[in-house]
């Protein structure tokens, strides 16, 4: 499994990484804390709250996702 630390600061970035999470043929979360929510759902990922650094954990590998999420991280 791999993690990234993203940050998603306005509601276009939270449609932005959901489009690109459900091209996915695995499953993708975010976590905040104890929460996790399925990455590919836009209202799960709204409810952690924006501007927060969340945890992206893929449970597959596709560099096309890394690639695309990559704008989104935080060192």
């Amino acid at each position: 499994m791999k993690q990234m630390k993203i940050q998603l600061n306005a509601t276009e970035d939270v449609l932005e990484f959901v489009k690109v999470a459900e091209r996915c043929d695995f499953d993708v979360d975010v976590c905040l804390d104890s929460a996790v929510v399925d990455a590919k759902s836009i209202l799960g990922v709204l409810s952690l709250g924006l501007a927060k650094s969340l945890t992206v954990q893929c449970h597959g590998e596709s560099t096309n996702f890394t690639n695309a999420i990559r704008k989104f991280a935080v060192a």
